[in-house]
């Protein structure tokens, strides 16, 4: 199995001390379209998931670690692409304590600084953090390496870099051929949350959505109870600096829909 590197091992682990965002810093994002050299699996069996969760996973157990062998094992069924801090899957993991999740980020620091928060969260409250983990990697190009078919129930796309200039517009993280892509990896009925404090950005993410065939948007009472929702605006660093300055958002939030054909 190629090793994916994850929250297990190095760094501060079993310290229990948070790291220092001053230490990790990096570019605000990074061109999603450039070459970056990091290990990418051939394909999702190839991921090594006790490098994430030694919990569920662990490496001298085998894939279905130490439970029934014919019982089926835990997947992945969250992924934050772009997670740069990880706010977001620090929230969501109590919320969802029984769904692995991971985060998916481009910036090598960045990743570094998500590892080691992680391996820290788990250190200081025992039973609690194991399911979430993150990865380098360049989601644009590799999800179907690390997700099969149907198998995330939520995808998650906060603040992500809206890339203004026009001959820039491929590189965004939302476009038609992507959410292809996003289609294939997401089980019917699944969910895909977006959130930009740019309006042109939220237009356009929306726009796309809505006229993908396989998306349709999420009725707007369902978000009002959706306990997810109210973590994209005040979970991740970007959108707490969002908050402070009075800035206002917008959200498109749809639903993986079935066709018959599939």
């Amino acid at each position: 199995m190629t090793r994916t590197s994850g929250a297990n091992g190095g760094g501060q682990q079993g310290s229990g001390k948070l790291p220092r965002k001053r230490f990790y810093r990096a570019r605000a994002h990074s061109n999603p379209l450039s070459d970056s050299h990091f290990p990418i699996p051939i394909s999702p069996d190839d991921v090594d998931l006790s490098q994430h969760y030694p919990r569920y996973f662990p490496a001298d157990k085998g894939e279905h670690g130490d439970g029934d062998g014919d019982a089926e094992a835990p997947r992945i069924r969250f992924a934050d692409v772009g997670c740069g801090f990880g706010g977001l899957l620090v929230g969501l993991s109590p919320l969802f304590p029984d769904k692995l999740m991971i985060g998916m980020e481009l910036r090598d620091k960045v990743t570094e600084y998500v590892k080691e928060r992680v391996l820290a969260l788990r250190a200081s409250n025992p039973g609690q953090y194991d399911n979430i983990s993150v990865v380098r990697t360049n989601s644009m190009k590799y999800i179907p390496n690390y997700f099969g078919k149907a198998q995330l129930s939520k995808m998650f796309f906060l603040f992500p870099d809206p890339h203004f200039k026009e001959k820039n517009h491929r590189r965004r993280v939302i476009s038609m051929h992507l959410l292809d892509e996003y289609a294939y990896v997401m089980e019917a009925g699944g969910i895909i949350y977006t959130i930009t404090d740019v309006e042109e950005l939220g237009i356009w993410m929306r726009t796309c959505l809505e006229k993908h065939p396989l998306f349709e948007a999420v009725p707007e009472e369902e978000i009002k109870v959706d306990p997810v929702v109210k973590l994209l605006s005040s979970a991740t660093e970007e959108g707490q600096k969002v908050a402070r300055n009075g800035g206002q958002t917008f959200q498109a939030i749809f639903r993986r829909i079935s066709l018959q054909e599939e």
